[in-house]
């Protein structure tokens, strides 16, 4: 079994996660490509990283989630680093939104609590080290027309980093938020070319990010921030600081 340092990518599939599974595996890392229905892109992706390789679960499924990291002990034996970047969205003005489709957004951060204290306590804990990144957006801060559920879930992810780190500073396990702003990813593509427009008149940087500047960010974070704690960072070209 490899002695390399683990990464545990949530959500590495698609977009910000891939581009954090890139970033990780630059650093040393081997990179565990968590997904849920983007299988095929994870498993490309764990290929071209070499060492990588793709676990499928549900996190809005706790025996999922429990085979998830059954197979991370088997297949790596340790995770040092958690990039919690799944995420789920359904758009819709709140007065026209069903309480199933709430329900699709809010498993999520319910999940990903589960996961984090599974990696806790399997990996994290014995060594009295790690690193957790909980990637939240730009919206959490700001608000956002037609996404309560989903920004609702990201204010929710930088309260869980501040008070996760509360209670684990003491054991050398850092809690950190990334905040992304709007960022060029396969969901902003599909925005109308108006609501583009819109987006970027907000941005005093007048572009969208690239999903590799926040990679670059979690990266930071992971392996060369050890005096940053509880905090969230946000990348977002100067629309909001914090």
């Amino acid at each position: 079994m490899s002695e390399a340092p683990v990464a545990l990518v949530t959500g590495g599939g698609t977009g910000i996660g891939t581009a954090c599974c890139r970033a990780l595996a630059a650093e040393g890392f081997r990179v565990a490509v968590h997904y849920r229905s983007s299988g095929a892109s994870a498993e490309k992706l764990a290929a071209e990283l070499g060492e990588a390789f793709g676990v499928q679960a549900d996190l809005g499924d706790e025996e999922s989630i429990d085979t998830l990291v059954a197979t991370l002990k088997e297949r790596a034996g340790r995770v040092d680093v958690l990039v919690n970047n799944a995420g789920a969205n359904v758009n819709a003005p709140m007065l026209a939104m069903k309480l199933a489709d709430y329900d699709s957004v809010a498993q999520v951060p319910r999940g990903t609590w589960y996961l984090t204290r599974c990696i806790l306590r399997r990996f994290m804990l014995r060594k009295k080290s790690g690193r957790i990144v909980n990637i939240s957006s730009v919206v959490g801060h700001t608000g956002n027309a037609g996404q309560i559920p989903y920004t609702m879930a990201k204010a929710g992810m930088d309260a869980f980093t501040k008070s996760l780190c509360q209670e684990l500073a003491g054991r050398d396990i850092l809690v950190n938020s990334v905040a992304p702003g709007f960022i060029d990813t396969e969901m902003t593509e599909e925005l109308p070319e108006d609501v583009k427009q819109a987006i970027l008149a907000r941005i005093p940087q007048q572009r969208m990010g690239r999903p590799e500047e926040v990679a670059e960010v979690v990266a930071f974070l992971a392996t060369r921030a050890s005096y940053v704690n509880g905090s969230v960072l946000h990348v977002n070209g100067g629309m909001y600081g914090g």
